[in-house]
């Protein structure tokens, strides 16, 4: 057909008239953020970096300011840039922006049950039953201090096999933390080598790369196109599948034999819950998402953030020796406890310092308006998707004096002492802030602490080791082998 073709002719002026009634033809909302020029189709997809795209949302604050909007297929968000901007919307306007958005692959896996992804009252309920269960069995106790120190136990216990050769150390890190959830849900823990929860291991990781990449973000951009099409998405449908039957299986199926003498299990927690909509919200979907969310979130970043610190300290080893001098001076060869951790200043620091530097979860989880708020100057809609921008936070050059640089004295004094820096949220804040923030804390320090107390880690021999992350919904590391030098 050619241009003077009646029917190319007439479909040509239907396309452009349908684009233009799609992208210019739609109700614009007055006084909303402004950002780059969006294309058609697209949006500002050309612009970003689909692999990182928080080094993007970064870098444009620069010339938009702390609040710009930015789009993404058809869909405006609203990118939150910086320490001030951050805070005052997610505590100083808690109630308007602790909504979470609908996106499309992660509503695929969650169906809105669970914690994580939950809306409206549901997610209310299922977090105050999420803080309570968790304080119930031990979160922020001996109990559960006890707990971690033996899984501690089994960790160093299982690097010595390893004999000062090289090892990948992401996946026994991943069941050890892994393990800590477990015991508090199961009062049971699996061998490092156990099938069961190698396979679990596997999904989490597969599913969080996938959810982290750029098929994801073109998913999320097109779903109505890109879900009858085979790719990476099919395949975290199948993994979070074969998650909620195993935890179907190993849990749900406890609800029909409740111990009355044994109340330390979630679903008798679940089942003896007051909540006049009881039935509603305590159904065996909604609790299957949520031990799975727990799961998955209480062991990813916490492994991600150990395995972080394991490479920082093969990176700067006078850092290393610092922190096994305190430890030797403060602790000796006795099992560490959390009541150690103010007398070490200079760990609890290379601690914090691991946690802002790794950057675990850089674009935080997306957030939405669950009304209309004015907002620094601007007018945001009921409903606006909206990112609180964490790497803008972590590495906020007004908060931090060396932000790009791995630097403990981020929060020590010139005397040595440990000070708080106001703008170290790595579990976020407001109401939409990690439920087991305490419970990593003290992973993190008890766990840390026991690897440094019995091993020097070094990189293997004729190997450089590099700070660069994977691709992910976490920000790990790039997988790697390092060498545990015994020091007993």
């Amino acid at each position: 057909m050619n241009a003077s073709d009646p029917v190319t002719l007439v479909l040509s002026i239907f396309i452009c008239v349908f684009l233009a009634i799609v992208f210019f033809g739609r109700k614009r909302t007055p006084n909303f953020p402004s950002g780059p020029t969006p294309l058609p189709l697209i949006g500002n997809m050309h612009i970003l970096d689909m692999k990182k795209p928080y080094k993007s949302f970064h870098e444009l604050a620069k010339k938009y300011g702390p609040v710009y909007s930015i789009q993404i297929g058809e869909e405006k968000m609203v990118i939150l840039c910086g320490y001030e901007t951050v805070k005052d919307a997610l505590v100083n306007h808690a109630d308007e922006f602790s909504g979470r958005p609908i996106i499309p692959l992660f509503h695929d896996l969650s169906k809105g049950h669970g914690v994580i992804f939950a809306h409206n009252e549901n997610w209310k309920v299922m977090r105050r039953f999420t803080l309570s269960t968790l304080r119930d069995f031990g979160m922020g106790k001996k109990t559960i201090e006890d707990r971690i120190l033996e899984e501690c136990d089994c960790l160093v216990k299982k690097i010595k096999s390893f004999k000062g050769e090289p090892f990948d150390n992401r996946m026994i890190i991943n069941a050890a933390v892994g393990n800590i959830i477990v015991s508090i849900l199961l009062s049971h823990r699996f061998d490092y080598e156990d099938p069961t929860m190698l396979k679990l291991l596997k999904i989490v990781n597969e599913n969080t790369e996938i959810l982290g990449s750029p098929t994801a973000m073109l998913y999320n951009a097109f779903p109505s196109l890109i879900r009858w099409l085979p790719g990476t998405h099919k395949t975290a449908l199948k993994n979070m599948n074969e998650m909620h039957r195993f935890v179907r299986e190993t849990f749900t199926s406890q609800r029909k034999e409740l111990d009355v003498n044994d109340q330390r299990n979630l679903w008798f927690s679940a089942d003896s819950s007051e909540n006049p909509n009881h039935e509603l919200f305590f159904t065996n979907e909604n609790l299957t998402a949520l031990v799975t969310d727990l799961f998955a979130a209480g062991m990813e970043t916490t492994s991600t953030t150990l395995r972080w610190g394991i490479l920082l300290m093969v990176t700067y080893p006078d850092i290393q020796r610092k922190v096994q001098n305190e430890i030797e001076k403060v602790i000796g060869s006795s099992a560490p406890h959390t009541g150690h951790r103010k007398n070490m200043p200079y760990t609890d620091a290379v601690i914090h310092e691991i946690q802002r530097f790794g950057n675990i979860v850089p674009t935080n989880l997306s957030h939405s308006t669950t009304q209309d708020v004015h907002f620094r100057g601007f007018f945001l809609p009921k409903g606006t998707h909206v990112i609180p921008l964490l790497t803008s936070v972590l590495f906020d050059e007004a908060h931090f004096k060396r932000p790009k640089e791995f630097y403990p004295e981020h929060f020590l004094d010139a005397s040595g002492n440990f000070v708080k820096n106001e703008a170290f949220i790595p579990f976020s804040a407001g109401k939409r802030s990690c439920a087991g923030e305490t419970l990593a804390k003290m992973e993190l320090f008890l766990f840390f602490v026991s690897l440094l107390q019995n091993f020097t880690f070094q990189a293997p021999p004729e190997v450089m080791l590099n700070l660069k992350s994977a691709v992910g919904l976490t920000r790990g590391p790039m997988s790697h082998k390092v060498c545990a030098v015994s020091r007993v």
